[in-house]
């Protein structure tokens, strides 16, 4: 057995469950269980506003996860917002830097391959102000710097793309398209929600604009997410939202705000999830990302070996550089399949996962979906292999 299975409880109560659905949520660490507990348990306080001792140790352990968070990704400790999910800080972007920056005639660059997060807010204000949504053309169903580049022009304004595909697992060769944007003087938003779990990202390095991620995809709590921005954009950047705590003074007839990133946390702050966030970060830095992306191939491989096989089974993306494996049982629907497969103790995704874009662009209405983390292992690989030989025997019959 993978021994990393002892770090998470839900392996306790279901030891023969597979776990395949890391993509949509990872399991949760006992570490990060225990952090949570102790800020209830110790603390349960707010923070930033008492004087008493409780509220001065909570604070603390809040302002040690955003400088935790930065330094997991490389950014500054001001850099650092956080948000209820990447969902929410994608949408912080469009409607505040957005909303500014974009004018009636200006482009933005998104692709088919965009979770809902990143697609729908831009869209959306693409249609208030009259500007143009672009589509970078899907080379083998990827994005590549050459059809990017291929649609650049000088009125494209911001480029939100994903740094990995949440159907696909394609990897999207943020770096050089950050640099060939800042070329074109566009800004680069860049949706991480499925990369940070997976592999050491650094956000000086990419020199993307902004950076979006969610804890609960990293072993960490549900409710929280991260917005990088760098330090300019941010301090130019309007609050979105306006009340408790990101005041300075308020007077009647104005108001002045706080420093960022401090500006954009407007009421109680996501306190006791903020504080699991930096306990996961720090877990994942001890597992370590060469093991964790070595790994969670290694295992997919395992499996896809084996289904590649299989005459009835469509694999959309045998090439994906991470552990997801997207594919569909030919002429059954993908809900019937998962229904077998849970039956049998595995648990994978089925239905569009909130890309209806690039499910359309597959020709399909929706896929399977096995998604692997550092936590699998053989065992979980040949659990599906088997489940799906059992779901494709039964529905034979029919």
């Amino acid at each position: 057995m993978n021994k990393y299975k002892n770090d998470f409880p839900l392996y306790l109560k279901h030891p023969n469950l597979a776990y395949l659905d890391s993509a949509a949520s990872s399991l949760k660490s006992k570490y990060v269980i225990e952090k949570l507990d102790e800020y209830y348990n110790d603390l349960g306080v707010n923070v930033h506003r008492g004087v008493y001792e409780l509220s001065y140790a909570a604070t603390n352990l809040y302002e040690e996860a955003r400088q935790r968070v930065a330094d997991f990704i490389n950014a500054s400790f001001e850099e650092i917002v956080f948000t209820r999910g990447t969902t929410a800080s994608l949408n912080m972007i469009a409607l505040t830097y957005g909303k500014a920056a974009i004018s009636e005639g200006d482009e933005i660059i998104v692709s088919e391959l965009e979770h809902h997060s990143n697609f729908i807010p831009w869209q959306k204000l693409a249609e208030e102000k009259k500007a143009k949504l672009v589509f970078v053309p899907l080379e083998n169903n990827r994005i590549t710097v050459e059809n990017f580049e291929s649609v650049l022009t000088d009125k494209t304004r911001i480029v939100a793309l994903n740094h990995v595909s949440n159907v696909l697992g394609y990897v999207t060769p943020v770096k050089e398209i950050c640099k060939i944007a800042h070329r074109a003087g566009a800004i680069v938003i860049i949706d991480g929600a499925q990369a940070v779990p997976h592999m050491k990202v650094d956000v000086k390095d990419l020199d993307c604009d902004f950076y979006a991620f969610s804890g609960h995809k990293m072993t960490g709590p549900t409710g929280i997410g991260v917005l990088y921005g760098k330090k300019f954009l941010l301090e130019n950047m309007e609050p979105l939202e306006y009340g408790g705590d990101m005041a300075d003074e308020v007077y009647l007839d104005r108001s002045t705000y706080k420093d960022i990133p401090y500006c954009f946390e407007a009421g109680t702050p996501i306190i006791a999830e903020a504080i699991g966030l930096g306990e996961a970060c720090c877990y994942l830095e001890k597992v370590g990302f060469d093991y964790i992306s070595k790994h969670e191939k290694q295992i997919k491989d395992i499996a896809l070996k084996e289904l590649l096989k299989m005459e009835d089974i469509e694999i959309y993306n045998p090439d994906c550089e991470t552990g997801i494996i997207t594919l569909n049982v030919k002429g059954v629907h993908p809900h019937d399949i998962a229904s077998i497969l849970d039956q049998n103790g595995v648990c994978i995704r089925a239905g569009h996962h909130c890309a209806q874009p690039i499910t359309r662009h597959l020709g399909q209405i929706a896929t399977i979906r096995a998604s692997f983390y550092f936590y699998n292992d053989e065992e979980d690989a040949l659990k599906l292999v088997e489940a799906l030989k059992e779901a494709v025997s039964f529905f034979k019959q029919f």
